[in-house]
């Protein structure tokens, strides 16, 4: 039998399959569809190509964006407006003819990570995606930590004083560090701004009041990163994030391990096995 596994972000979605929820035996990769009939016909198209024999057992995967109370769809989101409100799961059901269970995107990248990736071995472990946005997620003993709205730890407000977005912006992480508010402040895309330029050393110290408040909140044992703000080039340095944490934990508490997640792009698929581990 076989699993489906995907992961659906604001930019390309990435489609897997496995034959014992330990390895991947195939995946590729495709533009997301802004089209919600569109992106559940071409996820279904391209499984089948990885395998046309294939005898679908279940799917699994994660979708950028707030889900629904019943996790059975996006209730909104900014980038894939179209796929807010549909019914996913059911469509995805309707054409594998097989049961479909669906997490928020940045949940699923971060069990992949704690399971197979950077945290294994670990209780505890944080994840945190700094890319277009940035999110994040607690798993506890390779399980997602519950929640009742999910977690958004890229809306916590940080510059309280409005010193650094000024007026016009909502002060929070995400519009610090993440992609989207970089390209925002300085008017060009973070892959165009040289390594060397300071604003990098400036995005490890905001990134860091941001981790403090990671750490005092949820007592993780390790923090994995990921997205392309921290594994592209040029990116967040991880030793200058762990030089300011420490530094903005002043000893209040000891400083988890800060990691650079392993997994990159199939670190989302990687966490649908996971999930679909504990479904078994």
């Amino acid at each position: 039998m076989t699993y489906v596994l995907f992961d659906i972000g604001g930019t390309k979605t990435r489609v897997g399959l496995s034959e014992d929820l330990k390895t991947i035996s195939g995946s590729t990769s495709f533009r997301t569809k802004q089209s919600f009939t569109e992106g559940v016909d071409t996820i279904y198209k391209v499984a089948l190509k990885l395998d046309p024999k294939a005898k679908i057992k279940v799917v699994a995967g994660g979708i950028r964006g707030l889900l629904n109370e019943t996790k059975t769809g996006l209730d909104n989101d900014s980038i894939l407006s179209d796929w807010a409100g549909k019914p996913l799961t059911e469509k995805l059901q309707e054409r594998f003819s097989a049961p479909v269970y669906l997490e928020n995107d940045t949940a699923m990248a971060g069990l992949g990570e704690a399971v197979f990736g950077a945290g294994q071995g670990m209780d505890i472990v944080v994840y945190h995606t700094i890319s277009t946005g940035v999110g994040g997620v607690k798993i506890e003993r390779g399980v997602i930590d519950e929640a009742s709205s999910g977690f958004e730890p890229g809306h916590q407000v940080l510059d309280i004083d409005r010193t650094i977005l000024g007026d016009d912006i909502t002060p929070t992480l995400e519009n610090l560090v993440s992609g989207a508010g970089l390209e925002a402040r300085l008017g060009m895309p973070a892959y165009e701004i040289p390594q060397e330029d300071m604003i990098w050393n400036e995005l490890a110290e905001y990134l860091a009041q941001g981790l403090r408040n990671t750490i005092l909140y949820w007592s993780p044992e390790v923090i994995v990163l990921g997205g392309s703000m921290i594994n592209g080039d040029p990116k967040i340095q991880i030793d200058d994030i762990r030089k300011y944490t420490v530094d903005v934990l002043d000893s209040f508490v000891t400083c988890p391990f800060i990691t650079v997640g392993v997994l990159k792009d199939e670190a989302g698929l990687y966490g649908a096995m996971a999930y679909l581990q504990n479904k078994k």
